[in-house]
């Protein structure tokens, strides 16, 4: 019998998500930097008779285990282009929040992908991995290639960025999910509400910070907290107030940058260092604004075989 194999996929953090405005295909164009961080989902892909998916971990009673579920997506579009039953048990042990706008759900797809191509022994090239993960979701393909990079068009065209260090964050998982689609509607709607517009017409191209692009490749936190930002934060903070009283401990307990985490509801906080991270999540667990809090740092590389 052909030997389980299994793939770890991490997180991510957007340090800058600049949001255009609405396309007539319901999509907004994007000017996304993904930072890949140290908190990970591990895929285990095994052969069956059947697709079929088990899920342990943190709220592994919120993912959906039928073909909606990103994974099971994947490992079928694959199956597909190679004429082969998508026959295979996928496991899905997580460790990054679900529904946080940390892309837990679009690493699993990648994994999943990844494991799959090995179970099955398909021999997709890179780029027809990345093409699958683009068709699947705009968050796919950089769980596929982590590290830091600059997603445009929907976020799935990557440019690789480069790094000068290792940046330390910490994360305060909130109560509850948020929707993506939700949160980008909410959008949309403030910005029609302030009388500027929510389309496309109206609203500027997104395009990288040059400050922010700097402090990465110096690796300086202070710069980069200085330049992160996101243009989702006033819609997630809309649906779910009391985010910002998560934002605020953060920032009274010394952190260098607060903001939400791409479509929240999960807040991120940059630290000077390892020691600035731990006084930084003690004090968010004492502040009672959150459900949980992990500390991690990055980039990290996107998904890899265990083992490999």
């Amino acid at each position: 019998m052909t030997r389980p194999v299994t793939a770890r996929v991490p997180a991510k953090v957007n340090v800058q998500l600049a949001v255009g405005g609405l396309r007539p295909d319901g999509f907004h164009d994007l000017a996304n930097v993904f930072l890949a961080v140290g908190l990970h989902d591990e895929v285990t892909a095994t052969p069956a008779d059947s697709l079929r998916l088990t899920v342990e971990g943190a709220d592994a009673g919120q993912v959906p285990l039928d073909r909606t579920n990103l994974a099971a997506r994947a490992a079928s579009a694959l199956a597909e282009r190679h004429g082969i039953a998508p026959d295979v048990h996928l496991h899905i042990a997580k460790d990054i929040p679900v529904a946080g706008g940390m892309a837990g759900g679009s690493a699993d797809a990648a994994g999943a992908l990844l494991a799959c191509d090995a179970l099955w022994g398909t021999k997709a090239t890179r780029a027809e991995l990345l093409e699958i993960c683009a068709d699947l979701g705009s968050d796919i393909p950089f769980s596929l290639v982590g590290g830091v990079a600059l997603g445009r068009g929907r976020g799935e065209l990557l440019t690789p960025l480069e790094t000068g260090g290792t940046f330390h964050w910490v994360f305060a998982v909130a109560d509850g999910g948020l929707s993506t689609p939700a949160v980008y509607r909410e959008c949309d709607r403030l910005r029609e509400a302030s009388g500027a517009g929510a389309s496309a017409a109206d609203v500027p191209e997104p395009e990288p910070s040059e400050a922010l692009l700097d402090a990465l490749r110096t690796g300086d936190a202070t710069a980069l907290a200085a330049a992160v930002s996101n243009d989702l934060q006033p819609a997630a903070l809309s649906l779910r107030p009391a985010l910002a009283d998560t934002l605020r401990a953060g920032a009274d307990a010394g952190a260098l940058a607060s903001l939400v985490s791409g479509s929240g509801p999960t807040c991120a906080f940059l630290a000077k260092d390892t020691e600035a991270a731990q006084a930084v999540a003690g004090a968010l667990t004492a502040s009672g604004t959150c459900r949980t809090v992990r500390i991690t740092s990055g980039p990290v590389p996107g998904a890899r075989l265990v083992g490999a």
